[in-house]
């Protein structure tokens, strides 16, 4: 797998899209271990090109109620951004708690080549993430898992653990019974779960006892302490993926300092991860380092490893190029024409130079607000 690059002799005229449906379809004709497999692939060869990357922390507007940000990133072929926010709220008036939605572009012409949905591609690329981490980070014998926070993401991170990790046992707890109960009817009698035992139980510390692995994706903008120290056992592997903004975390201070922590972009983590409660000089290792044999991950059994997982503008970078790569290869998606086509590109007036002898019809200023546009029309 080659980094695509997008030179042409002909400028293209249309930009592909690809709606939610057109992933779901992606992922149906790939299957779903597959799809995770391949977008693995990508991510873990796109961190051992981190250097190549203009890379910087995401753009983000807080609120009381959530946050949306935008996550951009280039190297010397293409550039990609993420539009994506985060409102724990919203599942109370029927929205997704995370929304988002990509651009891939040419950086030699600035074309955007790509407009993808990213709400169900962000999910499948956090897991795929978070078992890239795992590979490189947890005891090669781990086979169980405990999962806490069952909502939108648990799915993913459960099939993804179980394929791409080895994982045969999840131990699951939400406070919320009901998201235990979404994610069991999900996954029993499901063929993409098949040889994975689902263990429900009554509390965190239950969860977590006997696990190897611990996946933390809650959704509360709060500072929680989700896993305390007394929860710890040797050679455990902690998976923190929903500490993700400031003032947003899962995991107790003291856990850090018994672990060996890891994270994605370090000046990202500090502001955003459960690392935002540490000093500015608590030592961490970027997971670039590990997969490119820079730096070791686990040192020995009996360590405990912490991935401060808050997601990186790269792997989305990655997630896009990957269904671009499949859209083209499975011939899915449909383009739109979002960039004007000029017989003189240097003349744009000519989309509303009026034609001789035409009728003026009624238009809108262009000082009208929307909402009066949308009066007129009805």
């Amino acid at each position: 797998m080659t980094t695509p690059t997008t030179t042409r002799n002909i400028a293209p005229q249309n930009t592909v899209f690809l709606s939610p449906q057109d992933i779901a379809g992606i992922v149906s004709r790939n299957g779903l271990a597959g799809t995770l497999q391949g977008m693995a692939a990508y991510i873990h060869q796109d961190f051992l090109r981190w250097t190549s990357f203009d890379k910087s922390a995401r753009l983000a507007a807080h609120s009381a109620d959530g946050v949306i940000e935008l996550m951009p990133i280039a190297d010397a072929n293409t550039y990609t951004f993420k539009y994506v926010n985060g409102h724990p709220k919203n599942t109370a008036m029927g929205l997704s708690t995370v929304m988002a939605f990509g651009v891939l572009a040419d950086v030699a012409t600035g074309f955007p080549l790509l407009i993808s949905e990213l709400t169900l591609t962000t999910a499948m690329r956090t897991a795929a993430t978070s078992a890239v981490a795992a590979r490189a980070l947890a005891r090669p014998d781990s086979r169980v898992m405990a999962l806490i926070g069952n909502g939108a993401q648990s799915e993913f991170q459960a099939l993804a653990f179980h394929h791409l990790v080895g994982i045969q046992e999840i131990r699951l707890f939400d406070v919320d019974t009901r998201a235990t109960a979404k994610l069991l009817r999900n996954l029993q009698n499901n063929p993409d779960a098949q040889g994975l035992r689902l263990v429900v139980c009554t509390s965190t510390a239950e969860a977590v006892r006997g696990a190897d692995i611990v996946t933390t994706v809650t959704a509360d903008k709060t500072n929680a302490t989700i896993i305390t120290p007394d929860m710890l056992t040797p050679g455990m592997h902690i998976n923190g993926v929903g500490g993700d903004c400031p003032g947003k975390t899962e995991i107790h201070a003291d856990v850090l300092r018994a672990a060996k922590v890891f994270v994605e972009y370090e000046p990202q983590t500090r502001v955003e991860g459960d690392l935002q409660q540490m000093d500015a000089d608590f030592g961490v290792t970027e997971l670039w380092q590990v997969l490119s044999g820079r730096q070791t991950g686990r040192d020995r059994a009996d360590q405990i490893t912490f991935f401060d997982s808050v997601g990186f503008a790269m792997e989305d970078f990655s997630a896009l190029r990957y269904v671009h790569d499949l859209a083209h290869a499975l011939r899915v998606g449909g383009t739109i024409p979002l960039i004007p086509v000029l017989d003189d590109p240097k003349d744009l007036y000519q989309l509303i130079r009026p034609v001789p002898g035409a009728v003026a019809g009624v238009g809108v200023t262009a000082a009208q607000p929307a909402h009066r546009m949308m009066e007129a029309v009805a």
